[in-house]
């Protein structure tokens, strides 16, 4: 798979499907990797004809990480935001915006259509706000605003994003990855647990970078919320979101549907904060529609 240079950032980037199909970016949730995205998803999509853009976000997978810089603990971030200190951190999620711009330009497209999920959800919305001339339509999957008083964690999703591993070897990593999916799946779509173990023991042996997603934790953190930034957007929207998210509460999607003009929000019943094989062609189903009418 080739590297990118974009934004300063190296990006570790593939393609998939026709290179003549409308081009359909994806942007990763926190500590994700291109090779995360359920097969079923992606089959789908270009099955449907769509020329796919994968990519690891910067501090992720094996695109750039940013190392030798203190990075301040979530709640350090989180407490010096309530007193509206700008936290010292490296990046944040317009800097993570800008280098998907720029990932679009270096691919020679004129405009793509972006998916983003979760914090990849964040990324997009403020792609299309503040690079609104690289989006030609904005799909926003369990994510939200950055604004404190919606899209928050239950108990048991801030316990899945926040608890440590008991150990550092391969195998206790890949069951804690099972545990911590297994907080927030979707009840009306449960996974096999070989599903779920194959995934995490695919992106564990290709790249295992904890330090990165704290900085990506750190990065949301200090963003904020951006949801005033969000008027700007004039690509056509599409926020898909759980009724069941544990972790990123369904409230996250509808701020975002209310702050974008003209944004559709479908709301789906038994989803969770992950994307069950078996819903996979029903959101297939929406993206494509989405996308093949702008």
């Amino acid at each position: 798979m080739p590297r990118l240079s974009a934004n300063g950032q190296e990006l570790e980037v593939e393609r998939r499907g026709d290179p003549s199909g409308p081009p359909l970016v994806l942007v990763n949730g926190i500590g994700t990797q291109l090779v995360t995205w359920p097969d079923p998803f992606v089959e789908g999509l270009v099955a449907a004809g769509l020329h796919l853009v994968l990519f690891d976000n910067r501090d992720a997978g094996l695109s750039s990480k940013i190392e030798g810089i203190r990075v301040p603990a979530p709640r350090e971030v989180a407490a010096m935001m309530r007193q509206g200190l700008k936290p010292p951190v490296p990046y944040t999620l317009h800097d993570m915006a800008a280098d998907t711009a720029a990932l679009i330009t270096a691919l020679g497209l004129r405009r793509a259509h972006v998916l983003g999920l979760s914090m990849g959800g964040m990324i997009a919305q403020l792609l299309a706000a503040d690079h609104p001339q690289t989006v030609a339509s904005l799909t926003s999957i369990m994510s939200t605003t950055g604004e404190r008083s919606v899209g928050q964690p239950s108990p048991r999703g801030l316990a899945a994003l926040t608890t440590p591993p008991p150990a550092l070897d391969r195998e206790s990593l890949i069951a804690h990855s099972i545990w911590a999916q297994r907080q927030i799946a979707s009840p009306a779509w449960p996974r096999p647990e070989a599903e779920v173990r194959a995934m995490a023991a695919r992106a564990y042996d290709r790249a295992y970078e904890p330090a990165g997603f704290l900085r990506q934790y750190a990065a949301i953190l200090a963003t904020g919320s951006f949801r005033d930034r969000l008027a700007r957007v004039r690509a056509p929207t599409l926020i898909l979101h759980g009724t069941d998210d544990p972790l990123v509460d369904i409230s996250g999607g509808r701020d975002s549907a209310a702050a974008i003009p003209g944004a559709r929000l479908i709301e789906i019943p038994g989803m969770g904060h992950d994307l069950p094989a078996s819903l996979c062609p029903r959101l297939v189903e929406l993206v494509v529609a989405h996308v093949r009418a702008v």
